[in-house]
């Protein structure tokens, strides 16, 4: 059965890869047919087709030692001939576990990102648990919009990575008052919110690369993203901890706040060449900012690190391969999956202590030729 149609609508896509659910916000428009699915084969239909009862086909299926092993494999193949899916989702509402677990996440086009979820996805397997993914897209509206979701969807416990401007965490409230266990990571609330967190020491991170740079240079600028957000706020106060313990002041006009996107990093080269006193160093909070600095630097015959020295943040595999190749903070994005997840079922498991803990990541600075 087929009915020919015209769709515009605001939707939700979700797309499921092997046990991963990845859900896409946005505006779609399409046409074509859709295509009607046959109705699902139930236990009901493999009796009637065997004449049996419901009960005995049901037992048959769970291998019950109740049940002759003829009969057993009599039920087998016919589920098997007629196309028969136990409803696993049916199954875990009955038990009040859905085995899914709801991550949110800003961005999924992200190199560290993407070593998160792997993480992630890693631990998940071996606890037999599916993942639910969607991309807030740096919007608190759509951080909300999904958490509902999540909600609704009846997730057994919810990953969260901030977006840039949320302010409110009032969309999350619910989650802890239905006892839905919470674990943030990377971007965080205060702990003062009284959640699970897995971080670096943002700060330190900071303080170090900043001090590399004034080890050559005197004038450092910092390029960072929104400072509403736990990293970028500590990573600025490592730079300007760095800047006291070198005995400098200081200056407003070498901060700039953007979006650290590739694009972001061209703007930055437009502001340092109109600048009468260009900085010798920029500590840039993102290595793809970092990377659009240095290209759009080079493109206008201001070649780095002659020109300044520069230090990125994440060692984003690119960083590696630009010219000249990056310097910058590494942590390790898989770990933090890893430890975020971990955190999630110790919960969902009843261990003591799990649901306010912090836990900090290392990290380490990779010097190359940058600067």
């Amino acid at each position: 059965m087929t009915d020919d149609f015209e769709i515009a609508t605001d939707c939700i896509k979700v797309f499921s890869i092997k046990n991963t659910i990845i859900i896409w916000w946005g505006f779609t428009s399409f046409g074509g047919t859709v295509h009607y699915m046959e109705k699902d084969v139930t236990i009901y239909d493999i009796a009637a087709a065997l004449g049996l009862s419901a009960a005995t086909v049901s037992r048959a299926l769970k291998d019950h030692p109740a049940i002759h092993s003829a009969t057993k494999g009599l039920v087998r193949l016919k589920a098997e001939e007629m196309g028969y899916r136990r409803n696993a989702f049916a199954s875990n509402l009955r038990r009040k576990r859905t085995n899914i677990l709801g991550v949110i996440v800003p961005r999924l086009n992200s190199s560290f990102m993407s070593a998160v979820l792997a993480g992630m996805e890693r631990v998940a397997n071996d606890a037999g648990y599916n993942l639910l993914i969607a991309q807030s897209l740096e919007s608190s509206q759509k951080e909300i919009a999904a958490a509902a979701t999540m909600f609704n969807s009846r997730v057994d416990g919810l990953l969260v990575s901030l977006a840039y401007d949320t302010d409110d965490l009032g969309h999350l409230e619910k989650f802890r008052r239905y006892n839905i266990p919470l674990v943030f990571f990377d971007r965080v609330p205060e702990p003062q919110f009284g959640a699970a967190r897995v971080i670096i020491d943002n700060f330190e991170a900071g303080r170090e690369a900043t001090r590399h740079l004034l080890a050559t240079c005197s004038r450092v600028m910092h390029v960072t993203g929104n400072l509403k957000r736990n990293v970028y706020a500590e990573r600025f106060r490592g730079y300007l901890c760095a800047l006291g313990e070198a005995g400098l002041v200081f200056s407003e006009e070498l901060l700039l706040s953007n979006d650290l996107s590739v694009q972001a990093g061209a703007a930055v080269a437009d502001r340092i060449i109109g600048m009468a006193d260009m900085p010798e160093g920029l500590f840039i909070a993102n290595d793809l900012c970092a990377i659009g600095f240095i290209q759009s630097m080079k493109e206008r015959g201001h070649p780095m690190p002659a020109t300044a020295r520069v230090v990125g943040f994440n060692d984003d595999p690119i960083a590696g391969f630009v010219e000249p190749q990056l310097t910058t903070i590494q942590y390790q994005g898989e770990l933090m999956g890893e430890t975020a997840l971990t955190a999630l079922i110790r919960q969902l498991n009843g261990q003591g202590g799990a649901e306010t803990d912090t836990v900090v990541l290392s990290h380490r600075l990779i010097v190359r030729a940058s600067s």
